[in-house]
């Protein structure tokens, strides 16, 4: 029951952490997008500040819940993340579910009982040795760096996605250094974890996927990249787990259709609240002023060009 109420917790707090960093940062200059200047700008908004705070202290308890229980179940625990920021951003916009946003909700809920149900996510496993642990890891972390190369060859708004994707993969991963580094300090205490360099990994990944979704918000809606981000997540993190951590799922084949079925329902929940219309859409007024500026931009260029 703890882990449960500690994996809701942080989901909690992460969703409307996501939801008022979103509002902030869409506001920035697109020329800061992935770019160190956007964390520079974004800490002068009390808002941005606020929403980071939120995140943190989601990201503290869905520590805490992944130091008491398997990252196979907290994973997926963590994805109802989304609910709460659509609760947020249904106040913000007024919207009402409908039987869409309703269908979503259920479909999420039923999809993370299905896994866990299903799975029956279990620890006690054997660690995987070196080669594997690093394999895992640099599938990955490949995997998050080809998204980022891939979308900034793509307009503002299929960027989002992207981002989001790659920023949701090193999430994932990050869920798994943190319980590994846990267990460092259970082992050795703090001069062992502060030696460890899952420890460093894991703040360098959250800076970089800080980066990557703010820079993400700030390209288009809330709905083009959280559930992207949402999906992700919980995806690397279940793969990490089993793939290095010693996490056991069950494995018949009755087993293996139910935890097929309920990532398949989490993911289609996540994708249909994400594209519900109480997601905040607050960019789009500015994504056509900032097209608009680029436009004239260019027929002034080209004006000077014939000039000459």
């Amino acid at each position: 029951m703890t882990v449960f109420l500690l994996g809701v917790g942080a989901a909690c707090l992460l969703g409307l952490g996501f939801v008022l960093q979103q509002h902030a940062a869409q506001r920035a200059p697109r020329s800061e997008i992935l770019s160190y200047r956007l964390l520079l700008r974004l800490m002068r908004q009390p808002e941005w500040l606020l929403g980071i705070a939120f995140m943190v202290g989601g990201q503290v308890l869905s520590a805490m819940a992944l130091s008491a229980g398997r990252i196979s179940l907290v994973e997926p625990l963590l994805a109802t993340n989304l609910l709460f920021a659509m609760g947020l951003a249904r106040s913000i916009t007024g919207q009402r579910l409908g039987r869409s946003g309703w269908g979503g909700v259920l479909l999420l809920a039923l999809g993370v009982t299905a896994f866990i149900t299903s799975g029956e996510p279990t620890g006690g496993g054997t660690e995987a040795g070196v080669l594997r642990h690093w394999l895992v890891f640099g599938v990955v972390a490949g995997a998050a760096l080809l998204l980022v190369s891939i979308a900034r060859r793509l307009p503002l708004f299929e960027e989002a996605t992207l981002l989001a994707l790659a920023a949701g993969l090193l999430y994932g991963l990050q869920d798994a250094l943190t319980r590994t580094a846990g267990q460092r300090f259970t082992h050795g205490g703090l001069a062992l974890l502060l030696t460890s360099w899952q420890t460093w990994t894991v703040v360098a990944i959250g800076v970089i996927g800080l980066i990557l979704v703010q820079s993400a918000f700030e390209s288009a809606p809330l709905r083009m990249s959280l559930p992207a981000l949402t999906a992700a997540q919980p995806l690397a993190g279940i793969a990490c787990g089993v793939g290095f951590l010693g996490d056991r799922l069950r494995l018949t084949p009755g087993a293996l259709a139910g935890e097929a079925v309920g990532l398949v329902c989490i993911v289609l929940g996540v994708i249909i609240i994400g594209r519900h219309p109480a997601m905040p859409d607050t960019c789009a007024e500015n994504c056509v002023e900032e097209a608009v500026r680029a436009a004239q931009q260019e027929a002034a260029t080209a004006q000077r060009a014939g000039a000459h």
